[in-house]
């Protein structure tokens, strides 16, 4: 695949049905997970198991959110909103990474600090161990159904996973893959301050532990946030995707230049192009309408995602020749 057609791809995020599919396992999962993990932490006074409970309840909400973008989104355009509204799965998904950053990251940031401050004395583990070993597999259904997604989407473009979910428009998608890796790191970290609190007697590696789960979900949420602003504030199609539209629009024999090229990626599955576009003085109105209508066929032909295509005639600087003529 050239490098136009992957960045065509990479802006493609998938089926819709299929990412529904995804988020509710994960919200599923981590609803189940989160009761456990509470109530772990309260028999066994564990910080961490408690910073988990915490971690499981921000990605419950964060997976509603992401289905509520999902619905919202796939509403068809109407008057009051000519372009649809694609945009929107962006504003929920959003809130979603201000969940995880609010419910998850502060919260697992404070009680590590205060058990550190304000010492603790570990109860039995036994209970946690269990329920951590059973949230592990739970995580891992889940992340492995949005795995098989991602690589599939992947695979269907012939390029690198980390390329697809680095430039990926369907961040609901990227956010339970991101979350839910993050949720299998967590829980080994937890673990890990139990394992060293019965060890040493001492509840530091419980409070280092909360504090390791509050690092990683900041990052988490300051991925999914970066991500979802840009679509928010406007991202184009790559670069190599607006060369090739370049040149499809310089195919027409009436088209003499793309004075100005402007794309925006609107949704997963959508995209607009807008364009200046200096046509030969000699056109005739018939053909440069012609014209117009076989460049928009050739644009969606070539990146499925355009939706919507404006085409400007705009006439083009004048030369030298031109004052001679």
């Amino acid at each position: 695949m050239s490098e136009a057609e992957q960045g065509g791809a990479a802006v493609q995020g998938g089926g819709g049905d299929e990412s529904t599919v995804t988020v509710i396992v994960a919200a599923v999962a981590n609803l189940g997970i989160a009761l456990a993990k509470a109530v772990a932490g309260v028999i066994s006074g564990s910080s961490a198991m408690l910073s988990e409970a915490a971690h499981s309840v921000a990605d419950t909400v964060t997976e509603l959110l992401l289905l509520t973008a999902l619905r919202r989104s796939g509403k068809p355009a109407d008057e009051e909103h000519p372009f649809g509204y694609g945009p929107e799965r962006y504003i929920w998904a959003m809130l979603a990474a201000v969940a995880t950053f609010v419910g998850g990251a502060v919260f697992s940031l404070y009680d590590g600090v205060h058990t550190l401050a304000e010492g603790e004395q570990p109860g039995r583990p036994l209970v946690s161990y269990v329920v951590l070993a059973v949230a592990f597999v739970l995580e891992g259904f889940s992340l492995r159904t949005g795995l098989r997604q991602a690589y599939g989407q992947a695979a269907r473009f012939r390029m690198s996973f980390r390329l697809y979910l680095r430039r990926t428009p369907d961040t609901a998608v990227k956010a339970v893959v991101m979350e839910d890796s993050a949720a299998l790191v967590g829980l080994v970290l937890a673990a890990g301050g139990l394992l060293g609190g019965q060890l040493t007697g001492s509840g530091v590696w419980d409070g280092l532990a909360s504090l390791l789960i509050g690092v990683l979900l900041l990052y988490v949420a300051w991925v999914l946030g970066r991500s979802n602003a840009e679509f928010l504030i406007g991202r184009p199609l790559p670069r190599p995707v607006r060369e090739r539209i370049r040149a499809e629009l310089l195919k027409s024999e009436h088209i003499v230049a793309v004075l100005e090229l402007t794309t925006l990626v609107q949704g997963p599955e959508e995209a607009l192009v807008a364009a200046k576009v200096d046509f030969r003085d000699v056109s005739t109105a018939a053909e440069v309408e012609r014209a117009c209508e076989q460049a928009e066929q050739r644009l969606r032909a070539a990146v499925p995602m355009i939706g919507r295509v404006y085409l400007d005639p705009t006439p083009g600087p004048v030369t030298s020749d031109d004052h001679e003529q």
